[in-house]
């Protein structure tokens, strides 16, 4: 295809749970600055955020859009020569969904699929697609529009796949980005002429109002890539199959993320609160986070939060620094208490980390809301002596803290799907590559160690009831309750930490424009700074 870029007509489409898409947003930065004019969209199939589904869902992923919604997207898109689309996998049937109401309307639209999806399961994707990216995006897809437009040999560029007339071109990878490429690259796409589907109103722009709908005060963003462990549950460990580098650590200047959020706090003053998703931020060395400590708490003076934490790397000095700087929450990934499991996981560990590093944690603990642990639960091989050494270890960790609690979810091609092939356990018979928590007795338990720590005599009488995984298990009524108590466990915290960030839609920034939310955030940062120094 041979169009004038002066003419041509190009559609940036994310399609996940909220406007997050930290990836996304990278790569449409790029685009724009090679084509000025493309449509930036974000589909949300799950619809708005409000109080009360926060209060009241359950922590899945359920994708759903109707016929009318199909058509009505596919139409708008099909006016574009290209579409460029990104999701997860749980997206990815709604992803495919969509495309098919593009091809309906103008069979000559380019589809281009990026994200996770395509990279975990590109066999998959590229049956749908023209195009797909199964690597780093930010060079890759910049070499492929450079050349797309120019009329060039595009099917040659690397980090893609390409689908010409039913022959898969499957080309090798690019290089990973120094930091100092990193650095060289727009700042994400963030509040500059953006749009979203409304129900019923068609793809309309994209403003203030949403952005606090789902983002509440908050940004999101990340300052590093790759985690130096090869944990078999994560796409790491298929990241770094596909390049070894992908174990180091990367990641641009202080300076340079510093810059990022000054950018967007000038678009948005209300931002109250940062949160960063990197797998492995306290990975970052001493000496950097240091300089990111005085430089954040002089340029940026917002709190943030810290939502990827490892327990090898978690030091005193690190804690406090950041802690200096305004960290206010962190979540770690604690996965399982039993040695047998981590093991399974390939998940680096010794005696006494986990203990160690909720240790120093704790220590910490009077400066930030409770603490977040992830905990993998349902997984075919656990014994039920393995599932209690996760509760028994939660039972004896330092209050207070919360649990994320997730189902296991086999990535494929990975070597935990060869690890348990071996042992003739395979997705479908644990129901579901991404399936929901199941509601057993025994991760009823996990959510109420999240709330309260019970009574010997009921935590001993209950651990006796632990079962191991069952594909189909009966309900437990006790795990509803359970639930429901860890819901509005978290609800308590949000009210008693007066933490007004948190709260969706235009509430929050009223009370910013009354200056509550700046005052309360000051004050807390007077008293830390005072008894920091005693840790």
């Amino acid at each position: 295809m041979n169009i004038e870029k002066a003419d041509m007509k190009i559609s940036f489409v994310s399609i996940e749970d909220s406007i997050t898409a930290i990836g996304f947003r990278k790569i449409a930065a790029v685009a724009r600055k090679i084509h000025p004019e493309i449509e930036v969209c974000y589909l949300v199939p799950m619809g708005m955020r409000s109080l009360f589904k926060l209060l009241t869902k359950r922590d899945e992923v359920s994708a759903n859009i109707s016929t009318e919604d199909l058509n009505t997207i596919g139409n708008h898109l099909a006016k574009s020569d290209m579409v460029c689309f990104s999701s997860m996998t749980p997206f990815a049937d709604v992803t495919k969904q969509i495309i098919a109401a593009v091809r309906a309307a103008n069979l000559k639209t380019y589809i281009v699929w990026g994200g996770v999806h395509p990279i975990l399961y590109p066999e998959d994707a590229i049956q749908f697609a023209d195009a797909i990216c199964i690597g780093e995006g930010e060079l890759a897809f910049q070499n492929f529009l450079n050349s797309y437009e120019r009329g060039e040999d595009y099917v040659t560029t690397k980090n893609f796949w390409f689908n010409a007339n039913g022959k898969i071109i499957k080309n090798t990878f690019l290089p990973l980005l120094t930091p100092s490429e990193m650095e060289k690259f727009p700042p994400p796409l963030y509040a500059d002429d953006e749009f979203i589907y409304k129900k019923g109103q068609g793809i309309v722009q994209l403003g203030l109002s949403e952005y606090l709908i789902f983002n509440d005060l908050a940004y999101n963003t990340m300052w590093t890539i790759g985690c130096p462990f090869k944990c078999t549950f994560c796409q790491n460990s298929k990241f770094i199959k596909m390049d070894k580098n992908y174990a180091k650590l990367r990641y641009p200047s202080v300076d340079h993320i510093i810059s990022e959020i000054k950018l967007v706090i000038k678009k948005h003053p209300h931002i109250s609160l940062i949160r960063f998703y990197d797998d492995s931020f306290m990975a970052i060395s001493s000496n950097v986070l240091s300089e990111f400590s005085e430089k954040w708490r002089k340029e940026i003076g917002v709190p943030f939060w810290v939502y990827g934490l490892l327990p090898a790397y978690v030091k005193r000095e690190k804690m406090k620094s950041l802690i200096y700087a305004g960290m206010r929450r962190i979540r770690m990934g604690v996965q399982s208490g039993s040695e047998r499991i981590l093991q399974f996981y390939k998940r680096f560990n010794r005696p006494g980390l986990i203990a160690d590093s909720m240790s120093i944690i704790n220590d910490f603990s009077k400066f930030m809301s409770p603490p977040y642990f992830d905990i993998i639960v349902d997984n075919p091989i656990e014994t039920s002596d393995d599932i209690i050494a996760s509760l028994q270890m939660l039972y004896n960790a330092p209050r207070p803290f919360r649990l994320f609690v997730h189902s296991l979810r086999i990535i494929p091609d990975t070597e935990m799907e060869k690890d348990l092939a071996m042992q003739n356990i395979f997705a479908k018979d644990i129901g579901s590559v991404l399936g929901n928590v199941k509601p057993t007795f025994g991760n009823a338990m996990f959510y109420l160690l999240s709330v309260v720590k019970p009574p010997m005599w009921f935590y001993s009488f209950a651990i006796k009831r632990i079962k191991p995984f069952e594909k189909d298990v009966p309900t437990s009524p006790f795990f509803h309750l359970a639930y429901l108590l860890y819901k509005v466990r978290l609800f308590i915290d949000r009210i008693k930490a007066l933490d007004f960030s948190i709260l969706p839609g235009k509430l929050g920034w009223i009370l910013w424009k009354l200056g509550i939310v700046g005052f309360v955030q000051q004050r807390r940062l007077n008293k830390a700074l005072k008894s920091i120094d005693q840790i």
